[in-house]
């Protein structure tokens, strides 16, 4: 009786060892910092006594905000997301030019936060100081490289907060992260005392939840006189650009759609193929290797764009700190070492090209724009990936993440990111972008709109639950179209893998069944051709296709009588079918 206890007197115990490991992982799970693990240091800087009356007070005043660890401040090393940074730096002896400028118009600093490693990654895991909490997804990833500061505004630890936006260090974590990011002109915020990375796309940012106070830092930091608001006369909604996004379209465009009809009236909407008009303003674009392009013609000038700005932000980087990497030689994330530790040298041919690039893609987008225009994008290629995916490593997301963040870092035009709620619980945003110089009017413009676009996007997602089928049904038909794409060019895998796709949105629809049957047959999956076009048949009696390619399958397995009924019903359905009847008269000669 003891001895046959035993063994299930082990079983328990293990089980409940088992459990208490996996409530003590659940629970560790939901353990967050109390500041959401955005801060490196906290600290106070006051603002200065306010003037008496009848001066108008500070801007900022009651504001607080935070820095990225890329801002020199008094007293404190700059850590540039890497211990080994700040322990071989001395602290700064001066505080930068923008923050001091904040602390002046009325804003507390209350310390500095979390960037990506040596400001390098568009993650936001910083595996030194730990990945923030993305607030409103926490098992997702906050963005990069300026996490901390997204995070803090994100938790509504402050009001605001910099950053520095290099190639969509602002821009991305504002739009994982669900707040306002403004990326303004190049060049239009000093840089003193900050630490580079590339200086040719290096823009100091900023972070709020609420566009107000975004304008009221702008009126500051950009030193721009007062006029009057203009309302945007041109508003170009860059559909090329949207077919890079894995949030539906109308999720996003009809939003901005709607505000602006409503608004300025239909007149002011436009389309536009972005990347075919950059190719034919930017001459200079075809000098570079767009074999990168992953075959796709639509999207060349943009993943060139991309392309380059990788290849330029690595040049520079390596330009400012190769020296120091290669005498302290830091522990680095594997994924940027093979970057950062092999010196790289651009002949004067390639720096002299980029320039070109960025001049005439300036002075093309200026021209689309002028003075009161803006270019609608998606802000990043999908909601944010989960923490440590293999997504974030592959090529196509850094193509496609770069591609809408090399407008503007090469362009040198501001831009500003814009939340739009949730989909499917995590946030999405749209981007403006205007001319380089625009920023005044930029920031209007979404001072003006802000009201409408969120009404708009509260109402899109109210109505979210009862249109969820015809989303996926489009999703549906939008994978099957990729697969017969991949089928055409006997890329046979991946016409698998979409019609796969297609099946787990939609799993009601034949079609989807018998496109992957074909494929099944092409590399001699012929068990699984079978049991697709048996659910093919099973969804669509009268599906002429279905039984002809499981009679193929059939014949292949050698099931020869059950292939002959298959073609034999393909006739009944369709008397005037060759190939039906030369395949049933075929097997029947040979097997009856």
């Amino acid at each position: 009786m003891a001895s046959s206890s035993a063994p299930n007197l082990w079983v328990l115990l293990g089980l409940s060892l088992a459990g208490i490991m996996l409530m003590a992982k659940k629970f560790t799970k939901k353990v967050i910092k109390a500041d959401f693990g955005a801060f490196v240091n906290k600290f106070e800087i006051l603002p200065p006594p306010q003037p008496a009356p009848p001066k108008a007070p500070h801007p900022l005043t009651g504001l607080t905000f935070a820095v990225s660890d890329l801002f020199d401040i008094n007293g404190y090393v700059t850590g540039f997301g890497h211990p080994d940074w700040e322990r071989t730096h001395e602290a700064a002896s001066q505080t930068s030019a923008v923050v001091s400028a904040l602390v002046d118009g009325g804003a507390t600093c209350v310390g500095k936060t979390v960037v990506d490693e040596m400001s390098f990654g568009i993650s936001g895991e910083n595996r030194h100081y730990g990945a923030p909490t993305n607030p409103v997804a926490p098992a997702r990833i906050p963005g990069g490289s300026c996490s901390g500061a997204a995070v803090a505004v994100a938790a509504k630890l402050v009001d605001f907060s910099l950053g520095v936006d290099t190639v969509g260090g602002v821009r991305q974590p504002a739009g994982h992260c669900g707040v306002f990011g403004f990326r303004p002109s190049y060049g239009a915020v000093s840089h003193v005392g900050i630490v580079p990375v590339s200086t040719s796309f290096d823009t100091v940012g900023w972070f709020a939840v609420d566009p107000s106070i975004l304008r009221r830092v702008g009126q500051v930091l950009l030193q721009v006189p007062l006029a009057v608001q203009r309302n945007p006369r041109n508003v170009i909604i860059a559909d090329d650009c949207f077919q890079l996004s894995k949030v539906p379209v109308d999720q996003l465009t009809q939003v901005v759609i709607r505000s602006t009809e409503s608004l300025f009236g239909k007149q002011v909407l436009k389309h536009e193929n972005l990347s075919d008009y950059i190719a034919s303003k930017v001459p200079s674009l075809k000098a570079l290797d767009s074999k990168k392009s992953n075959g796709d013609v639509k999207f060349s000038s943009l993943r060139s764009l991309a392309n380059m700005m990788q290849l330029i932000r690595r040049n520079e980087f390596n330009h400012n700190h190769f020296e120091w990497i290669n005498s302290v030689k830091p522990a680095i994330d594997p994924l940027i070492s093979a970057l950062v530790h092999e010196r790289m040298e651009l002949a004067e041919k390639d720096l002299e090209n980029f320039r070109s690039v960025k001049g005439e893609l300036r002075s093309a987008l200026n021209s689309l724009l002028k003075d009161d225009g803006v270019i609608v994008i998606p802000t990043v290629s999908s909601p944010p990936p989960k923490l440590g995916a293999k997504e974030l490593l592959s090529e196509d997301y850094l193509l496609n993440e770069f591609s809408l963040t090399g407008l503007a870092s090469i362009s040198g035009c501001c831009q500003v990111t814009i939340p739009l709620g949730l989909y499917e619980n995590y946030p999405v945003s749209v981007s403006f972008i205007a001319r380089h110089g625009g920023d005044r009017f930029l920031l209007d413009t979404l001072n003006i709109m802000h009201a409408s676009l969120q009404k708009n996007a509260d109402e899109a997602g109210k109505s979210k639950s009862s249109s969820d089928v015809v989303t996926k049904e489009a999703s549906a038909d939008m994978a099957k179209e990729k697969g017969n794409s991949a089928f055409k060019a006997k890329n046979w895998q991946n016409a698998i893998k979409f019609y796969t796709d297609a099946i787990k949105l939609n799993s009601s629809n034949a079609t989807y069944f018998n496109n992957r049957a074909a494929a099944y047959l092409e590399v001699g999956s012929f068990i699984q051709a079978e049991a697709d076009c048996s659910k093919a048949i099973d969804l669509d009696k009268k599906n002429v296709k279905a039984y002809l390619r499981r009679g193929t399958a059939r014949e292949m397995l050698g099931y020869y009588k059950e292939a002959i009924e298959d073609f034999r019903y393909a006739l009944i359905l369709e008397p005037t079918n060759k190939r039906a009847a030369a395949s049933a008269d075929r097997l029947t000669k040979l097997f009856q």
